[in-house]
């Protein structure tokens, strides 16, 4: 099976989604440090909006997302707390085809040198809908840091080796199959 890793770097479309009760476009810092994240990288933010922490505006705005071939990415902030009015989770969980379970995993285990056992706070979870990666992360510009930083910035590069999420989502942008990490041939 071939590596998944290429020389070029290969931009990637990608949404940006605040759930939020209190925030506006004015005062989204955990927005505008994914923004700044992505852009920094090369990718392309196609998108960026915020919503109330209700699972029927999360899903509504998600569902366009995932249906867009410009978006291969989509990056939610907030909602994935522990308090009645944290939603995300309960409302991507049953949109996704597939869930990259170790992705809570590692984001909780990077986030204790930051903050403790306070990182089991987080529900922070990721999977693959139609060929769109969703990425669900605390609301905290230091929790959104942390997440491009120490996981996405790597796997949202198609650089990396010996593989990484690219090739997941050009190939089902492009119409070819999908390949995944595998032993060298």
């Amino acid at each position: 099976m071939a590596h998944l890793n290429t020389d070029q770097f290969q931009p990637l479309g990608i949404a940006v989604l605040t759930v939020s009760d209190t925030r506006t476009s004015d005062t989204d810092t955990s927005g505008n440090t994914l923004v700044d994240a992505l852009r920094g990288a090369g990718h392309h933010l196609v998108e960026r909006g915020l919503v109330t922490d209700d699972i029927w505006q999360i899903r509504a705005r998600l569902a366009v997302w995932i249906a867009d071939p410009q978006v291969q990415v989509v990056l939610i902030s907030g909602g994935t707390g522990f308090t009645a009015r944290d939603n995300t989770p309960q409302a991507v969980a049953p949109l996704l085809d597939r869930q990259v379970d170790g992705f809570g995993e590692l984001f909780r285990q990077v986030s204790v040198a930051e903050i403790g056992t306070s990182a089991l706070q987080s529900r922070a979870l990721a999977g693959i809908s139609n060929g769109t990666l969703v990425c669900c992360l605390p609301g905290s510009p230091n929790a959104c840091r942390t997440a491009w930083e120490r996981i996405l910035g790597e796997q949202l590069d198609s650089r990396t080796g010996p593989c990484n999420f690219v090739t997941h989502l050009q190939a089902a942008v492009a119409g070819q199959p999908d390949r995944c990490c595998g032993p060298r041939s």
